[in-house]
């Protein structure tokens, strides 16, 4: 198994000088920093201490993943926010999982006694809702299906068609936004059927910077697909 972690920033340079020399190189093959389009020099500091970096052409999370797939070299992806949300000591327990046949490894904030010291009133019931809603329409048990902090196999972004732009582009044109494939991984994965899992990873709070949410028009237009899905995509097994 061979590893790419990729640490998605955006005006983060306290987070990646306090979390990217966490990151174990014995865990990964290959580490970029996505960037897209830092002006408080994160992109100049990461170059300089030796990470690659690419810095996405289009804004947008979904971009960001979609421009660096062709640069990744490892069958594996781990992705993380290097801005203190993600717990770097929980990477090797995701990354033990995957060599155990997983599709998808999920760093879950919520499962067993872990908790989010990020969430607001807001956020923690819009990912209670969200989460609920996956599990009782595509027959999933997740605790966390919204979470950056994830493992999967590269293939598997192939496999669920998630680099395909109709599937973002309607909930995008009517919420007057970009959106990124977390959610509708997990929908698809379950729908799939894959092998899934979460391991507690919890989330401590975040290392300066700001929070880049767009809460409502983002919540708007993940809630959107997840129905839309119910008809909208099949496995290519089920065609």
């Amino acid at each position: 198994m061979t590893v790419t972690i990729l640490a998605l920033t955006l005006n983060e340079i306290v987070g990646v000088k306090a979390i990217l020399p966490q990151i174990d190189p014995a865990w990964y093959n290959q580490l970029i920093v996505v960037d897209g389009g830092s002006t408080d020099g994160t992109i100049e500091w990461c170059r300089e201490n030796g990470y690659e970096v690419y810095v996405q052409k289009r804004k947008g999370i979904r971009f960001a993943y979609l421009e660096v797939m062709s640069h990744i070299t490892g069958d594996v992806i781990l992705t993380l926010s290097p801005d203190g949300n993600c717990e770097p000591t929980v990477i090797p327990l995701i990354l033990e999982k995957m060599t155990h046949g997983y599709d998808l490894v999920i760093g879950s904030r919520y499962l067993d006694d872990a908790t989010s010291s990020d969430d607001d009133l807001v956020t923690g019931f819009g990912n209670w809702l969200f989460t609920r809603t996956v599990n009782l329409l595509h027959h999933a048990s997740y605790t966390d299906c919204m979470v950056i902090y994830r493992a999967f196999t590269k293939q598997l972004v192939y496999d669920l068609q998630l680099e395909q732009e109709d599937c973002y582009l309607l909930p995008e044109k009517l919420f007057k936004t970009v959106i990124s494939w977390e959610p509708l991984m997990a929908v698809r994965a379950a729908k799939a059927k894959m092998k899934i899992c979460e391991v507690a990873a919890g989330e401590p709070e975040r290392l300066g910077g700001e929070r880049k949410l767009q809460i409502f028009r983002w919540g708007a237009a993940y809630y959107f697909q997840f129905w839309r899905e119910l008809w909208f995509w099949k496995p290519r097994s089920s065609k």
